[in-house]
């Protein structure tokens, strides 16, 4: 007798659309299609402030007029705490409350209103060790759709866990418009955005994803970030100094435009809403090439 073996589902698809070959890749379900908000997924090296340029980015959206929806997708569920000034509940959290029975959640259980009415989602995530991620953000955006919470958004920001790139964290490039980077002008933090541009490359052939560019965050220069933009195709969207004000807003669980105006946070928050402005208008998709590990070191550090 002949026994035929054949693949798991999800790695036959894999297969068939040659996304992420040689492990299991996680695949958008056409229900998770989050309609026509611009959708942006930020990535980085972890601890390199991408919570704080999330939140800030999404106010600067609200300032603009556009209506915004920020959902943290990291199981430490602290991205939004400057926008609700709380830890607020994830949606695995009240998923286990009605043993995941989608039917039985209204919209306020899991979707709670921030600073300047930026509309604030914790994701969350598996117990370690167990479960993937990407299947907790797939779960998230099919809950915002079923609840109609996606048909009057301008905006949608995935704020990210780190600088993993495995199928299942790198689910929201699925839904994103624009893969975007926040680094520091340091080898650590540009190392991994080389990481995450091989990423999003990876994605873009078979989703409408496409690499907007790199947020610097926490430098007071950037010739670095620029020396790997000239070698690689990567264009520097914005750029935040190392300002103790901004280390104090996360103390104070505050976005920046909450904070004691002085003249150096003014800037940054002009540098914010020039960035929102931008973003909102468009940015031209980018074919950057990630680097190989030895460029890195060869190509960065001091002249």
């Amino acid at each position: 007798m002949t026994v035929v073996v054949r693949p798991p589902p999800a790695l036959a698809m894999a297969r068939r659309l040659g996304d992420g070959d040689g492990s299991v890749q996680v695949h958008m379900d056409a229900m998770a299609a989050t309609g026509t908000a611009k959708v942006f997924a930020v990535y980085g090296k972890g601890g390199i402030g991408k919570s704080t340029t999330s939140s800030n980015l999404a106010v600067a959206f609200s300032k603009i007029g556009r209506r915004v929806l920020q959902i943290g997708c990291d199981p430490k569920h602290d991205s939004t705490f400057t926008l609700t000034k709380r830890l607020i509940p994830t949606v695995i959290d009240v998923l286990e409350t009605v043993e995941f029975h989608t039917e039985e959640l209204r919209a306020e259980d899991f979707v709670f209103e921030g600073y300047n009415g930026v509309l604030c989602v914790e994701a969350g995530g598996p117990p370690a060790g167990t479960g993937c991620g990407g299947y907790v953000v797939g779960q998230t955006v099919k809950l915002l759709k079923e609840h109609h919470l996606l048909d009057e958004t301008d905006v949608v920001i995935f704020d990210v866990l780190g600088d993993v790139v495995c199928g299942g964290f790198a689910s929201p490039l699925l839904h994103a418009d624009r893969g975007l980077v926040v680094a520091a002008n340091d080898f650590d933090s540009i190392f991994a955005m080389n990481r995450i541009v091989a990423a999003i490359k990876a994605k873009a052939k078979n989703y409408p994803v496409r690499l907007g560019g790199v947020i610097a965050n926490r430098s007071a220069a950037t010739d670095q970030i620029e020396k790997f933009n000239q070698a690689s195709g990567m264009r520097t969207l914005a750029h935040f100094p190392d300002l103790d004000a901004i280390r104090r807003s996360r103390l104070k669980k505050a976005t920046l435009f909450e904070m004691e105006p002085t003249p150096e946070l003014l800037a940054v928050q002009d540098e914010y809403i020039r960035l929102a402005e931008h973003l909102w208008r468009g940015t031209d998709a980018l074919e950057a090439e990630p680097l190989k590990d030895r460029e890195i070191f060869d190509l960065l550090g001091f002249d």
